[in-house]
């Protein structure tokens, strides 16, 4: 082997030593490989921790599951154990050791009735009030005289001048005016009179003539109302027909405020509702108005609507054409809450993770409203009292799909009765006593036609009450004449007992 070695070239003893080695490498791994193997004397993964395994999967590939443990035929990885801790303690119900809800950081809220107040804030523009606005027409033809100096977006007081206008026909008609005036035939003088209000000679000047008996051909055209110029069409010497537009009159106190609401923001605004502006013009002040139109049309490029209000401009310092940034307060009810980060919007629903009574965690799914201030409107899937997780909710969730947890539908929430019923046991609410007419019966309430409520200040009305299921109302007919005892919830009024009095 040696003689053999020696005859070969140095390059030739380079490659047949590197070729030594790695066989020698090989079978090393080998050999330990299979020491390894054999020194367990177990199947991978047999070593589980847990009492009990429900089976076995891939964690990059959890909905597979296996019925016994070996390599993943997906990863370079062996199967995963999945254990049966804490199964048995409700079914429908993601188990969590109690130890690792700390570690977790689970942490829960409780819904909760109150009132949801989300301002919305947009930018709007001052603008003309198109309410209080006057079209300037001479009631004849002629030629202008004379003007008074104006100029467009000149502000202007009711009364004042704006032109005096020449009609040439007029002097005809008032020298017959004054003729027949002489002859006293009172009906002749009647017809004169109107012929001249029919060439839409104004009635002051009328009375001018036959006081001063002097024709009067030219007549002052002045302003109907106050406010500014926004259009301005008369100079000296040009000519006008009758009805021709010489001036456009706008007013702007109360001035109108047109706010730009996004799209998805429209269905909060309502007619009547108030809304606060600031301006640069005026740092640290607010003005107040209110909402008095929602345009019907949105902007293509912007997806906006409109909404006008109107504001007290006292002292005329707003001015159209300033802009403003606008909020717009809330419609102020009680609706049921929880915190938004308890919320988990999956795309094609959207859930929360509630903590069960007996134990455990449970996918609902629900119906969300507006969000404002970090919570979250529920409009239903959920009722009042009810625990929401807030923090972990997202590793809740993903261990409840693995396990296959039916979530709740949103028609399976509590009834807001039942609820009432369990809070009113544990509480002993204050009850109240009165006397009424059944006037309607459904599985869950019954509205009464009821006589005051002196303790709660209560007049005579016709309201629902919740009850505890058709039981209780069993033998019960509308038009009965009943007296009832009610405990006021945080819902709303529930009955406790109710009977049949004298008919």
């Amino acid at each position: 082997m040696n003689a053999a070695f020696e005859r070969f070239t140095p390059r030739q003893r380079t490659y047949a030593s590197a070729a030594a080695i790695a066989i020698v490498s090989l079978a090393a791994g080998f050999g330990l490989s299979m020491l390894g193997g054999d020194s367990s004397g177990e199947e991978p993964g047999a070593d589980t921790g847990c009492e009990e395994v429900l089976y076995w999967y891939d964690p990059m590939v959890p909905d597979q599951r296996f019925d016994e443990p070996g390599k993943s035929p997906f990863m370079d990885m062996q199967l995963v154990p999945k254990c049966a801790a804490g199964a048995a303690q409700g079914a429908g119900a993601v188990s969590i050791d109690s130890a690792l809800v700390q570690n977790f950081g689970i942490r829960t809220a409780e819904a909760e009735i109150g009132v949801l107040e989300p301002e919305t804030r947009v930018t709007g523009t001052l603008a003309y009030n198109g309410s209080d606005m006057s079209i300037v027409q001479p009631r004849a033809g002629g030629y202008v005289q004379r003007t008074y100096g104006h100029a467009p977006q000149d502000l202007i007081a009711r009364g004042a001048p704006i032109a005096d206008i020449l009609v040439p026909e007029w002097g005809g008609a008032q020298g017959e005016y004054l003729a027949v005036s002489a002859t006293g035939d009172e009906a002749l003088i009647r017809a004169a009179r109107e012929r001249l209000r029919l060439l839409g000679m104004p009635e002051s000047i009328i009375s001018s003539v036959a006081r001063s008996g002097r024709p009067q051909s030219t007549f002052t055209v002045t302003a109907p109302q106050s406010g500014a110029l926004t259009s301005l069409g008369v100079r000296p010497g040009m000519t006008v027909a009758m009805g021709q537009s010489l001036a456009e009159i706008s007013g702007y106190s109360p001035i109108w405020l047109e706010a730009a609401v996004p799209e998805a923001l429209a269905g909060s605004a309502r007619v009547g509702q108030p809304v606060s502006a600031t301006l640069t013009a005026f740092p640290g002040e607010r003005f107040a108005g209110r909402i008095i139109a929602i345009l019907p049309s949105a902007q293509d490029a912007s997806r906006t609507i409109t909404v006008r209000a109107a504001m007290l401009n006292p002292g005329l310092r707003l001015k159209p054409g300033m802009f403003a940034q606008v909020t717009v307060a809330p419609e102020r009810r009680e609706t049921l809450l929880v915190p938004s980060e308890a919320v988990i919007r999956t795309g094609e629903r959207t859930l929360v993770m509630i903590a069960q009574e007996s134990g455990g965690y449970r996918p609902a799914e629900i119906r969300i409203g507006r969000e404002a201030n970090g919570r979250t409107e529920v409009l239903a899937g959920l009722a009042a009292g009810e625990q929401v997780v807030t923090s972990g909710q997202f590793l809740l969730d993903s261990e409840a799909s693995l396990t296959g947890i039916d979530v709740r539908p949103v028609d399976q929430a509590p009834s807001a009765a039942t609820r009432d019923q369990t809070s009113s046991e544990a509480d002993e609410p204050q009850t109240y006593r009165a006397t009424g007419t059944i006037e309607r019966i459904t599985s869950s309430s019954v509205t009464l036609r009821h006589g005051p409520v002196p303790a709660l200040e209560w007049p005579a009305m016709t309201m629902p009450f919740a009850t505890e299921g058709p039981e209780q109302l069993r033998g019960f007919a509308r038009g009965d004449r009943v007296s009832f005892t009610f405990a006021q919830a945080g819902t709303g009024p529930r009955v406790v007992s109710i009977r049949k009095t004298g008919q």
